[in-house]
């Protein structure tokens, strides 16, 4: 779709400002702004349309708004004194004032005069389909790649090879990478392309195929332009599973160089990092993380001895470590510990390990950060953990909505929610979603937005009915804010998850660091029938 105004034309498609036939530079924000406000010219935009609109409902400030409007004239020829095109309405908002026409991308002509004749067509009533703002850095999602050994035992192969190159490209700093879980979305689907990019806001998209017969391994891979549906970049790579992260790199190193050729070789050296040398230990990694997503308490059961056994053939394999920490903590969070002093212990003495051998493994810091910080009440050392980790990997989403938790733990409310929600927007189709869903819950409860917390905590149990954290929070909101007849439902699906809970265990079951924040939790609890 193309808007026509005086001498401009505003590609939707194409994401694109022109003057007369010259693009106009404007950042993405500024595009999504001045989009939004010619699709809605029917009406006045509030400021909290734009904030939900142009900036994912992240709460800015009223100069940053500003700034804005003003950057949006200045691109289209106004002024806050003219406000011949953008006119500022009072208290209400803003609104879009210049003659339209719009029509489709390849049929819209470029006006040669200063204004356009004509009728305006009638808008659609539907609301067009949301798209992400390209980030202002290089944008990828690396699509699962096809199984082709018609083997179906060996998905989780392939999967793996597709997650160690969204390690790799993940550790360049300046590049901007889907995690892992959103891109795995689609998986055995037919897609194209340009929705992809479109529903994930990324420019570039990398698919391809992994065939593995015996001992010897092909992968192919080709780099495509989502924008404009361009290959960029296609390969082959053969060998043998004695070189297999040889070929992964060659693979990270080329997408790499097709995206910015000027890259320093030193750049691509970092994202060289291989979890281990050994092919037998990291099988056995892979097998345990495709069950570790699901999170319920039988696939984390069947994860923890996988890890436990790529830790037996690889004693430095610090990622295995982290995950199996991570399992135990997460045993310990839902409730489903037998052994309670034996099985914390051996979390915290998983998460050491992981911390100590994995010092520049950013998914070792990570999951050993939280676990420790969970299993030892060391929230400050965990958080450190993990901002060391991004540091590393600042595309690691986990490192950005576990910390976030964490943060929401120690009271810093407003971090948590900013770190929560840029790791929405690394991993926006998430799988694991809940995670970020019962953070964000956390995090406006310990604020005192009570309604906020448990519409985040209703949709975390939505997607994983099991959470013992959302349930807490789901009650304890509800009576905090007087409803009592749900607090009380609430709280009899709290008691089913584990009857053993009690207002005397909080303080062991979360390491909540602020007195208040706990009393407040224990409060409402209480006020919901939780005994004491």
């Amino acid at each position: 779709m193309q808007f026509l105004f005086g001498d401009y034309v505003l590609d939707q498609g194409r994401r694109e400002l022109t003057l007369r036939g010259q693009v106009v530079a404007v950042g993405p924000q500024v595009f999504d702004l001045l989009l939004h406000l010619v699709r809605n010219r029917d009406r006045v935009v509030s400021k909290d349309d734009l904030l939900q609109a142009v900036w994912s409902g992240r709460i800015v400030s009223e100069s940053t708004i500003t700034s804005h409007i003003n950057a949006v004239r200045k691109a289209i020829g106004d002024t806050g004194e003219e406000q011949r095109l953008v006119r500022t309405v009072a208290r209400k908002g803003y609104r879009f004032v210049g003659e339209i026409k719009a029509g489709d991308s390849g049929q819209a002509r470029q006006p040669e005069g200063p204004g356009i004749d004509g009728p305006v067509p009638a808008e659609p009533k539907e609301t067009p389909p949301s798209v992400l703002v390209l980030p202002d850095k290089p944008s990828i999602t690396v699509l699962p790649f096809q199984n082709l050994a018609g083997d179906s035992e060996q998905d989780y192969f392939a999967d793996g090879v597709v997650e160690d190159i969204i390690a790799a490209l993940s550790r360049i700093r300046w590049l901007f990478v889907i995690a892992r879980n959103s891109s795995f979305t689609y998986k055995g689907r037919a897609v194209e392309i340009k929705d992809v990019g479109q529903e994930l806001g990324v420019r570039y998209v990398l698919e391809g195929s992994v065939r593995k017969s015996g001992n010897k391994v092909r992968i192919t891979g080709q780099l495509i332009d989502a924008t404009i549906g361009m290959h960029i970049w296609a390969e082959r790579f053969e060998g043998t599973l004695d070189n297999l992260f040889d070929l992964q790199d060659q693979i990270a190193e080329s997408v790499v160089g097709a995206i910015a050729p000027q890259l320093e070789r030193a750049e691509i050296e970092r994202a060289k990092r291989k979890p281990t040398e050994s092919l037998d230990a990291y099988d056995y990694y892979l097998r345990g993380m495709a069950k570790l997503h699901n999170g319920t308490r039988e696939a984390i059961e069947e994860a923890l001895p996988l890890f436990y056994k790529a830790i037996e053939l690889d004693p430095e394999f610090a990622s295995a470590y982290g995950m199996a920490a991570w399992c135990h903590f997460w045993r310990k969070l839902n409730g489903w510990m037998s052994d309670r002093t034996r099985e914390i212990a051996e979390g915290a003495r998983l998460a050491r390990l992981a911390v100590e051998l994995g010092r520049d493994d950013a998914v070792a810091l990570t999951r050993g950060g939280h676990a420790l910080a969970h299993l030892t009440g060391d929230l400050d050392g965990g958080i450190a953990l993990i901002d060391r980790a991004r540091l590393l990997n600042p595309n690691l989403a986990p490192a950005w909505y576990l910390g976030g938790i964490l943060r929401a733990l120690r009271g810093e409310t407003d971090a948590a929610i900013d770190n929560l929600t840029h790791a929405t927007r690394l991993s926006p189709l998430d799988p694991e979603m809940f995670r970020m869903q019962v953070g964000m819950a956390l995090a406006h409860f310990f604020a005192g937005r009570f309604d906020t917390a448990t519409d985040w905590a209703e949709r975390a149990l939505g997607n994983l009915p099991s959470l013992l954290a959302a349930a807490a929070l789901v009650a304890a909101s509800h009576a905090h804010s007087g409803r009592m007849d749900k607090a009380k439902l609430a709280m009899q699906r709290l008691q089913a998850l584990d009857p053993s809970l009690r207002i005397s265990k909080l303080r062991d079951w979360l390491p909540i660091q602020r007195a208040e924040d706990l009393a407040l939790l224990a409060d409402g609890l209480r006020l919901a029938g939780l005994p004491e």
